[in-house]
């Protein structure tokens, strides 16, 4: 087992990943930036390191910076967290080449998972249902209304190399086509340096279910049930829940079992998720992320799997603690992810936390780093919590989850608390009965 893990990331999931070493007796690095030298994670480390600037680029994407701590502190390891460098297939090489291990997948995985047209036929090959559309990349209009006109409009026009909605282009018939196509070309350059793009038939409705994965490097794979991300805003989650509303049991095995199958065939190591669009029973894949979900949380209430300790135990060689045979589903969770942000307008709302108390109580979580008298940087993710709750039924984790909200106190900046808190008065969400649009088109309506 390591001696000695470098948590190459900040906030919450930095913090979740040193209580899990320190139930593990591994001591930790926390490295930060300058704008984080009072964090929760950077004061609960053995060792701290700064790595730079306040700027994410000059500090927890520096890995020349990163690698440097992690020598002079004689760490063995690194834990890449979720974002920043985590799904960067170069860092993990360069890690592994001056004999550190990379808690999380090969590179090679991680590469051909980051590349969207790649991971579409890789999935596909591994016998994953995949979304109707082009075989590859699109470079030509002709092209585009070849593929068109198979699957029918609207079509999505995406990025090869995105994520979060960037680069993503819906074209509701022939006449826009051409337009999202160079739009989203244009975005793709700016955001990830590569404009190459693909396209999918749009599906109307449908709800957004990833299945949890697990590997070691005994060949054992297994699944960890769905989560519902359905309830998104610009294409980034809002609210997630396991398992889901919308699925039969029989619908729950068979895509849990298609996924751990083709995990399986792709000799993926380590954890991940792969997502689906769900729509009138059928599921079709997105994308994999090769990494530990924010929303990771609400599958260890409802497996009482630690997921981060079975990533450590993996990186370090030994086997998963439980076969898919011991694996059941207990109750409902649902997790809210508590942004430092305007509830109706959603601008970020950097600043000095005043007060702070977190919710209790049977079957409440609040994965934070967050105290009173710490300031909000504002030069990262506005995230800054994640209320999880649990109960026996989804009708017993509603109302913890009401209770929860109303106990929570943040003061001295705005937060995403009073967004929930309407949110749990509307009956599609008391019922389940929403899709990824559904969230969108409810808070147009709050306007």
């Amino acid at each position: 087992m390591f001696k000695k893990v470098l948590i190459a990331n900040r906030g919450e999931i930095a913090l979740r990943i040193h209580r899990a070493c320190k139930e593990m007796g591994i001591a930790t690095v926390a490295v930060h930036s300058t704008a984080d030298a009072g964090a929760m994670h950077v004061r609960l480390a053995d060792e701290s390191v700064c790595i730079g600037p306040a700027a994410a680029r000059d500090s927890y994407l520096n890995i020349a910076a990163i690698i440097a701590a992690a020598e002079i502190t004689d760490a063995d390891a690194i834990h890449p967290g979720y974002g920043f460098l985590s799904e960067n297939a170069r860092f993990a090489e360069i890690v592994e080449a001056h004999d550190i291990t990379f808690i999380g997948p090969k590179a090679e995985h991680i590469r051909t998972m980051g590349d969207k047209i790649a991971a579409k036929e890789a999935a596909g090959n591994a016998g994953i249902p995949l979304v109707p559309g082009s075989d590859g990349g699109i470079n030509t209009i002709e092209e585009a209304r070849k593929v068109a006109k198979k699957t029918g409009f609207p079509v999505l026009i995406k990025a090869a190399a995105g994520g979060g909605g960037k680069g993503m282009k819906l074209a509701r018939d022939e006449s826009e086509l051409e337009m999202a196509m160079s739009t989203a070309k244009q975005e793709a350059k700016a955001a990830f340096g590569d404009d190459a793009i693909y396209i999918e038939k749009y599906l109307t409705l449908p709800r957004h279910i990833e299945i949890q994965i697990a590997a070691d490097s005994f060949g054992n794979v297994i699944h960890l049930g769905e989560r519902d991300c359905s309830l998104q805003r610009r294409h980034q989650k809002v609210l997630e829940e396991a398992l889901s509303p919308a699925l039969t049991q029989k619908e729950r095995e068979r895509i849990g079992e298609t996924t751990r199958k083709a995990i399986e065939k792709l000799g993926f190591l380590g954890v991940g998720t792969v997502e689906y669009l769900y729509e009138n029973g059928e599921f079709y894949f997105i994308e994999m992320n090769t990494r530990l979900q924010v929303e990771h949380p609400i599958t260890e209430q409802v497996t009482n799997v630690d997921l981060v300790r079975e990533q450590i135990n993996i990186a370090a060689g030994k086997k998963l603690s439980i076969q898919q045979k011991d694996i059941t589903f207990r109750g409902h969770s649902i997790e809210c992810r508590i942004n430092a942000e305007d509830p109706v307008h959603f601008q970020p709302s950097p600043g000095k936390v005043v007060e702070f108390h977190a919710p209790g109580g049977p079957g409440v979580r609040f994965d934070s780093a967050v105290y009173a008298g710490y300031t909000i940087p504002p030069h990262y993710d506005s995230m800054i919590g994640k209320l999880i709750v649990f109960g026996d039924d989804r009708a017993l984790c509603l109302e913890r989850l009401r209770r929860a909200l109303s106990e929570t106190v943040i003061t001295g900046i705005s937060t995403t608390v009073p967004l929930f808190e309407r949110l749990l008065d509307e009956p599609d969400f008391q019922t389940g009965d929403y899709n990824i649009h559904w969230l969108e088109k409810w808070l147009e309506k709050q306007k």
